[in-house]
């Protein structure tokens, strides 16, 4: 994983071609527009923080190390706060830990202000009127485009590196990660065209209500790139601005266009859904279609970041193009 991983950003670097310093061609002051309206930065960041899940990884995969950013709980296996491929690209590039904020109770905007930013970057976030204005105190804020929580891996990249004044980068870390993505589908034809519906966490005793991440989510998106095709049961029950939505279980059959049921849980939870008098008549679920994710690091790559896509790719893909050839 760690030289795939190696390799992609070696990639991005190559399409990047620059002899100049990074970003050395961006005009400041620039401005970037954002769901809370124009984000002014007058100067190139020197100093940069981030919030929220996954910020970090761009200005990390571009070669910088932040000045702080948050812990994380979800997939931290060995209890330090960072992602395997977060410790892996600070250890690329030579560097220590930044201070890590705790987001357990919300933003820390002490930590924050403490960690002295130029720019913070938060393209990837559910920032809410209050945070943002509160955190522009601190410095200019690259802010989500549209909804809380909605924002794809690749508008992550594009806002976040805009904000560094690296625009250029940017584009070619997108470029070698849709690369490594195309080839990996390439090699799993089984995935083109299957639908795949992604269920939040669920509790077995209790599979009456059903909630799903909507076709907003960044989980959800990350199913095209592989082939997968979004059912039209998704689309239908996705609301305007919502990254998550739910239905009652007596609806199950609005889903009978689903061929693949993706959810975090373990065998406990798969032995529910398949017992389960309602749920259990959904075809994927009939079928044996499902891909049970854990609180490891290819659960957690399931919402695919800049850092993670080339860590866990094919961990990944093996298990929805498993669940692909159960449905054919």
């Amino acid at each position: 994983m760690a030289s795939i991983f190696r390799s992609v950003l070696l990639q991005a670097c190559l399409i990047a071609g620059a002899t100049v310093p990074a970003g050395a061609e961006t005009a400041f002051p620039l401005t970037i527009d954002h769901a809370f309206g124009q984000t002014v930065i007058p100067a190139r960041p020197e100093r940069v923080a981030t919030v929220a899940w996954a910020n970090h990884e761009v200005p990390l995969a571009l070669g910088i190390v932040p000045v702080g950013f948050a812990a994380v709980g979800f997939g931290d296996e060995d209890g330090d706060g960072l992602l395997p491929w977060v410790k892996a690209r600070l250890d690329e590039l030579g560097a220590d830990a930044p201070p890590l904020f705790d987001e357990g109770d919300g933003i820390d905007f002490e930590a924050v202000a403490a960690s002295a930013p130029d720019v913070i970057l938060a393209a990837y976030s559910g920032l809410s009127q209050a945070d943002y204005d509160t955190l522009s105190q601190i410095a200019p804020v690259v802010a989500y485009p549209d909804a809380p929580w909605a924002t794809d891996w690749r508008q992550v990249i594009t806002l976040n590196a805009a904000g560094l004044g690296m625009a250029s980068e940017g584009a070619a870390l997108i470029a070698a990660l849709e690369a490594q993505i195309a080839d990996t589908a390439a090699a799993h034809p089984e995935l083109a065209g299957t639908s795949a519906m992604f269920i939040t966490h669920l509790d077995t005793t209790n599979l009456s209500v059903i909630r799903f991440y909507s076709a907003n989510d960044t989980r959800v998106k990350f199913f095209a790139d592989l082939g997968l095709s979004m059912p039209q049961s998704v689309r239908d029950a996705t609301r305007p601005g919502q990254y998550s939505g739910e239905t009652s279980a007596e609806l199950i059959d609005s889903f009978d266009d689903v061929d693949i049921f993706v959810s975090y849980g373990g065998p406990e939870l798969r032995a529910g859904l398949m017992a389960d008098p309602l749920v259990a008549h959904m075809p994927a679920v009939a079928a044996g279609a499902l891909v049970m994710l854990g609180n490891d690091a290819t659960g957690t790559g399931a919402n695919p970041t800049p850092l993670s896509i080339p860590w866990v790719l094919d961990d990944y893909v093996g298990p929805l193009a498993e669940a692909a050839r159960a449905v054919r």
